[in-house]
């Protein structure tokens, strides 16, 4: 029986998230750039990790860093907040930018992990927006007027028509015009993140 009072060992935590996930070695290897070798080491309680390395395995696995130093098992049953908030335009915290008009929604709730926007687009095409957005987590984007072209850093720009949506990751370039034929369009934008401070990365974007 393990010893309790002791925390676990990050190599008892990385076994852990591993067998969540249902990983192998080699899973966890190409999700994080960290060498089978490496991993099998760390797991093993015969190496530890660097600052940056563990950094890597926090951006790439999508997990928090303090998830990398221990477990509470107690932890691992959901807690209920029974937050609630009710998002409306004119009560929306509006930011307008060169492409954009942002209305942020239920911005009467702190350290959200989703962060709901109404946006109407401007800009028509990449060349007028200028270079593509970054940013942590994932997100949905639904047309809710008009047509939008989406333009990703590793796909082809992609139309969408009113209601449909995508699905993307954050992290990756992006940016969102108005399709040809249209002045402008809306979208419902969600945005997400297993970090805290995701609203200030969305905020630094608009300077």
């Amino acid at each position: 029986m393990a010893d309790r009072s002791q925390p676990p060992t990050l190599g008892t935590v990385m076994k852990s998230i591993r067998s969540r996930n249902g990983w192998t070695l080699k899973e966890m290897s190409a999700k994080s750039g960290i060498p089978v070798s490496t991993l099998s080491k760390v797991e093993h309680d015969r190496l530890t990790l660097s600052y940056d390395k563990l950094q890597q395995l926090s951006q790439r696995l999508n997990i928090r860093m303090s998830d990398l130093f221990a477990e509470d098992d107690e932890d691992q049953t959901p807690r209920v907040t029974g937050r609630r908030s009710i998002g409306t335009i004119d009560q929306a915290v509006r930011v307008t930018t060169d492409n954009y008009d942002y209305h942020y929604l239920c911005t009467d709730l702190r350290q959200k992990r989703m962060i709901p926007i109404i946006t109407r687009i401007r800009a028509h095409s990449a060349r007028e927006f200028g270079d593509l957005v970054r940013h942590q987590g994932e997100e949905f984007i639904f047309v809710l007027e008009g047509e939008v072209e989406i333009h990703t850093e590793f796909y082809d720009p992609v139309a969408l028509k009113t209601g449909q949506g995508i699905y993307l990751d954050s992290s990756m370039g992006h940016a969102y015009v108005v399709a040809e034929g249209f002045e402008e369009a809306l979208v419902l934008g969600v945005c997400s993140s297993a970090d805290d401070g995701l609203m200030d990365s969305l905020m630094s974007l608009h300077g």
